[in-house]
Order: structure tokens, then sequence, then C-alpha cells
């Protein structure tokens, strides 16, 4: 059988990654617990973030950087098609996600031969940043599931929490004064990998439908859970309140007492 040739991370995107963690340093105190458990040292894997912040891709980078992974993101197609941006993100490897459009189906394959050349890709299942009113991990989109399920990846859940302190709901707009606060008061940003990869073989029985429904629901259990200790003092409010967030109570999922 025909194997994939290893994925060679370019070397702008090293830089990028290490440029990341000068960027975070000056606006927050990034915390990093975790990383990549030994068993995944080597292989492929899919990172599955909770999305909190604009500005949680950067300090994803920072962390990932620090726990020297480099990750290929799975990312909106507009960020493909702004000028320069959309330029590096095609020479550094990612993936472009062409939602709500007829194309969108097309990352899934894209994702697997990813994965296939042992890259390590990052994803936010839940499809935007949430809107859950307590901020807590949404109901996942099944498409982190379907990759799992095409590629055999096992999926590391990954939390951040505390982005919202630099960058609110609605930048660009006052992206400008956030950015300020953050530069004075350098809020403490947290990021946790979890100790172990979801375990998704519960979800192996059942229509083919019904076990993709089953993974997303197991995928985001664990975000959930590994997130829980970044908010032990935050459980049912956050502390920091960001009023340009709206609430979007149809895709609140429950969580586990």
């Amino acid at each position: 059988m025909e194997t994939s040739p290893v994925w060679r991370v370019p070397r702008l995107w090293l830089f990028l990654l290490a440029a990341a963690r000068i960027l975070v340093f000056t606006l927050a105190r990034l915390r990093v617990s975790g990383g990549l458990p030994a068993q995944l040292n080597g292989g492929p894997v899919i990172l599955a973030a909770n999305h909190v912040s604009p500005f949680d891709p950067i300090i994803i980078m920072a962390a990932c950087h620090r726990a020297g992974i480099a990750p290929r993101f799975m990312a909106t197609g507009g960020v493909f098609r702004t000028p320069v941006v959309g330029t590096i993100m095609r020479h550094c490897g990612h993936i472009r996600v062409d939602r709500n459009t007829a194309h969108v189906a097309d990352a899934l394959p894209a994702a697997a031969k990813a994965l296939a050349e042992n890259s390590a890709i990052l994803i936010y299942p839940e499809g935007r940043i949430g809107l859950d009113p307590w901020m807590w991990p949404e109901r996942g989109k099944t498409g982190t599931a379907r990759i799992a399920q095409m590629s055999g990846a096992p999926v590391l859940p990954v939390a951040q929490w505390g982005t919202h302190a630099i960058l609110p709901w609605q930048a660009p707009k006052r992206a400008g004064r956030a950015l300020l606060r953050a530069l004075l008061t350098r809020p403490v940003v947290q990021v946790r990998f979890a100790d172990q990869p979801v375990d998704l073989s519960p979800a192996q029985v059942g229509t083919p439908g019904a076990q993709t429904l089953h993974a997303t629901r197991l995928i985001m259990d664990a975000i959930d859970e590994t997130l829980t200790p970044l908010r032990r003092d935050e459980m049912q409010t956050p502390r920091v309140i960001d009023a340009s967030r709206p609430h979007d109570l149809s895709r609140v999922r429950p969580r586990k007492p």
C-alpha cells in the first residue's frame, strides 16, 4: 500500500509560531499545561479546541509552539481570500473550509490527507466563536468526528480560557481599545492540553449517522472536561464579561454535573 509523504513544516510557519509567543507575551500572561501525550508523538493528531475570542488562534499558536507542536489550522475560506494573509495560509499548509457553500465538504478529504502525512491539525468543533451565555463549549458540528472516522487519527482536546479579556467578540470593532487595555493589564490566559485523546470506541455502534453524532458529543464533553479546571472559580458566570457577545441558546449543550 502506498503511503503519503511526511509533511515538512514550512519555515515561515515555524517563524510565525515563534512570533506569536512574542506577541502574546506583550498582551497576556500565558499559562500552558500539558502537551502532546508521548504515544501521539510523531503521528497524526486532531487538536479539538473550544472557541471564545477572535484572539484564540494567536494564543493557540503560542501554546503549540511552547508544546513543540506545529498544527495546520482548519480556517474559514474568507481568511484564504484575504490578500497576503491568504497566500501565507496556503504556503503554510493550512486547510480551507468554505462554510455555507457547495464546497464545504472538500475540507474533509483535505484534512484526512493532511493527517495521512502525519500532520497535526487544529479544529474548532463549534464552527464559530461560541455564544453559550456562560461561555461553555456549545454543541459541536460533526466535521471533527467525521474527519476522525475517515482518518483514524486520535482527537486530543485542547481548552483555552481568558482570551476574551484580550479581544472581544465584536472585534475588529473597538479592538484598539481592548488591545491597549490588555497591554496595560496583561490578563492571565490559560491553555490546557488533555492528558489523553478522546475515547471514541463507545460511538462505534449504530448507523453511521448515529455514530457521528455520538462521537461529536464525546468530543465536546472531553473539551468541556479539559476546560473545567481552568474555570474552577468561574463555573457559573465568567469573571470577565464580554458585553459585545450575543447569546444563542439554540446550541447550548447539557453539561455533566
